[in-house]
């Protein structure tokens, strides 16, 4: 029989969450997470002196403030969610493979968790991120740093390095039964938004476009499941930071528009956020709410994430076994 300690451990990796609501942890965060070169790949001598000298120094206090706005008296929406999610898949695994979590800024890191599993464990480990849909930003970098991890823990040559495809069966059923929960008791909205964190136009220009590919492979196959005609809907991005171009629509300027078009009622969907966190509840849930009330809108409707939803935990544990 098979020992314990053999055991395939499967790593579901989140993108991080500052430890609190506050000015200094934000900054920890924000200092972590803008210096990887992957997020922001300006040469250091050129960004460090900025980010250090200018963005740690203004924006972590508003950041803070967001976070509060969302924060939860047991802790961060992403870690509660990414908890939730690693006992769901744990408990399907039924003894045939561990879950743990690690997230790619913050704790547990994925340098704590190698080296945790290499004083621990003889068997293969198994990285999955939870992003659907593939950017050097989200799914590289994460991989990057477990090969990184593993190498340096000493457990290289067991790391496995798997991803959830942008049309998963299990997450497109998740997503769709979201929408159905959500529309349950609600009139049909006139319009629906399907929102995708954006990234600069030159990073989805150098990686062959596969960003905005796998976006609008998530996009249709999520219409099809629900049954939604592709001309009420539109595709866009959010959450951009700094100057230079990002993709394009974004989500802030169309739902400002939207109203101008005659739409009365929209409904947002965030599907590449697997958990809820500071881009789904305060930047869509809360702030794009009240700019499309504002603009002459007149309902508001919030998917929520699949976080937990059985389907998606589903296709999660089936990338943990051969």
């Amino acid at each position: 029989m098979e020992s314990r300690n053999d055991l395939a451990h499967l790593i579901l990796v989140n993108l991080g969450t500052p430890t609190a609501p506050t000015a200094p942890a934000v900054r920890e965060f924000l200092a972590e997470f803008l210096s990887d070169p992957a997020v922001v790949d300006l040469p250091a001598w050129l960004w460090q002196p900025i980010l250090r000298g200018i963005i740690l120094r203004r924006r972590p206090a508003r950041v803070a403030h967001q976070y509060a706005t969302i924060w939860r008296a047991d802790g961060s929406p992403l870690r509660i969610a990414t908890g939730r999610m690693v006992a769901g898949v744990r408990a399907l695994a039924g003894g045939r493979f561990e879950v743990v979590e690690a997230y790619r800024y913050g704790e547990p890191s994925l340098a704590s968790v190698m080296n945790r599993l290499a004083r621990e464990s003889t068997g293969p480990v198994i990285v999955v991120p939870l992003f659907p849909q593939r950017t050097d930003a989200t799914t590289a970098t994460a991989r990057w740093k477990a090969t990184e991890a593993a190498e340096e823990a000493g457990v290289g040559d067991r790391l496995v390095n798997r991803l959830i495809a942008p049309d998963d069966p299990g997450y497109i059923e998740a997503l769709a039964d979201r929408w159905r929960t959500a529309l349950a008791n609600e009139p049909e909205p006139d319009h629906l938004v399907v929102s995708f964190h954006g990234i600069p136009t030159r990073y989805d220009r150098r990686e062959g476009r596969t960003y905005t590919k796998d976006c609008a492979l998530t996009t249709r196959a999520f219409l099809s499941a629900i049954g939604w005609p592709a001309d009420r809907a539109t595709l866009a991005y959010q959450s951009k930071f700094g100057p230079e171009p990002w993709i394009k629509p974004t989500t802030a300027d169309l739902l400002e528009g939207l109203p101008k078009r005659g739409v009365r009622s929209v409904a947002v969907i965030t599907p590449g956020f697997l958990t809820e966190g500071l881009e789904t509840l305060e930047e869509i849930a809360i702030r794009g709410r009240e700019s499309f009330l504002e603009a002459g809108g007149e309902r508001f409707l919030y998917i929520a994430a699949t976080e937990d939803h059985p389907a998606l935990l589903a296709s999660l544990a089936r990338l943990a076994l051969p």
